[in-house]
């Protein structure tokens, strides 16, 4: 692998900030470091850019060991949550200002201005200051700084989190591009589920200092291995063992082997089907209507159930309906 972390320890005055981190990165692969607020995402981030120190472990990028390289002279293009750009200067001199800190040619940063301006498509934005840019087309430009030096790995630290939603999914659609095409490897930092799915190769899901697991969206949506991560990576219902075997025995089936009563079914809203039943042993709690889809809550053999259909369902709050799963996988998780 491109870049490795074996037994990444670091601490605060004692406390542990991160607890024997393993990960490797592969050559053109994007990560996402998934988790709440606290978790040691942004530490890890920070450690692997050089700007902090670890205690303990290994860190390597292409078989070179990183331990005693400062922060300048790994090589690495860092875009920050706050963009960072310099006020005083205009687009085209914060894309090129790697460029003339380490003393290239000037036409040779003209010439890569204009590519990458080309790149992120802002073309004719070069003489423009980042008060007259908008936070997207802002942060366009910290990405284009951060490539112009030609970077051996890309580390983004929440660089979507001060956008609004719909200039948020412009960016991550930019991102993905860009990334795609250079084929340069990228760690991401983010708590937003959403944003992990759409973009990464590989998720790294952490809680309080640790990895809980680490797969492809796919993996991590559709075969958590924990609570913690059923419950964050996306919508979920956690169904106790015994409250299965009388209420679902046919999602019995996919327990696995060996599996103790400490297993709980992890059953995505989207493989439960609720339709208007007079007789039905359910009853719509609430529902939102999202455009594509409605939620609802469905009280239901003494549990709560949520439940995804597409489009408007004709359900009201209160409506007496049946339930029934729709063909679909269904994890089992320690609790």
């Amino acid at each position: 692998m491109y870049l490795e972390l074996r037994g990444i320890r670091k601490t605060f005055d004692g406390a542990v900030a991160l607890d024997g981190i393993d990960l490797s990165v592969g050559e053109h692969e994007f990560v996402c470091l998934l988790g709440p607020s606290g978790c040691g995402k942004t530490t890890l981030l920070r450690v692997v850019a050089g700007l902090l120190p670890f205690d303990e472990g290994v860190l390597t990028l292409g078989g070179r060991d990183l331990s005693a390289v400062p922060a300048r002279k790994r090589g690495f293009g860092i875009v920050f949550q706050s963009y960072s750009l310099f006020p005083n200067m205009t687009v085209a001199e914060n894309v090129g200002y790697g460029l003339r800190i380490r003393g290239e040619a000037s036409e040779r940063i003209a010439t890569r201005v204009q590519e990458l301006l080309a790149l992120i498509k802002l073309p004719g934005f070069a003489q423009r200051y980042p008060h007259q840019l908008s936070g997207g087309q802002q942060q366009r430009v910290a990405l284009a700084r951060a490539l112009a030096v030609d970077p051996a790995l890309i580390l983004l630290d929440e660089p979507l989190s001060a956008l609004d939603a719909k200039v948020r999914t412009e960016m991550r659609a930019e991102i993905h591009d860009v990334q795609r095409r250079l084929k340069i490897p990228t760690i991401m930092v983010t708590h937003d589920q959403e944003e992990a799915l759409t973009l990464a190769d590989k998720i790294v899901c952490m809680n309080d200092g640790r990895i809980e697991q680490v797969g492809s969206p796919s993996d991590l949506y559709l075969k958590p291995r924990t609570r913690f991560v059923a419950t964050f990576v996306g919508l979920c219902n956690l169904l106790p063992t015994d409250w299965v075997r009388e209420a679902m025995p046919e999602l019995l089936a996919s327990r696995p082997d060996g599996a103790s009563e400490r297993y709980d079914a992890c059953l995505r809203p989207e493989n439960l089907r609720v339709a208007a039943d007079a007789q039905g042993a359910g009853r719509v709690q609430d529902l939102s209507f999202m455009g594509n889809l409605t939620r609802l809550r469905v009280a239901w053999k003494g549990r709560e159930l949520t439940v995804e259909q597409r489009g408007a369902t004709g359900l009201s709050r209160g409506a007496p309906v049946s339930l029934a799963l729709e063909p679909g996988q269904c994890a089992w998780v320690s609790t």
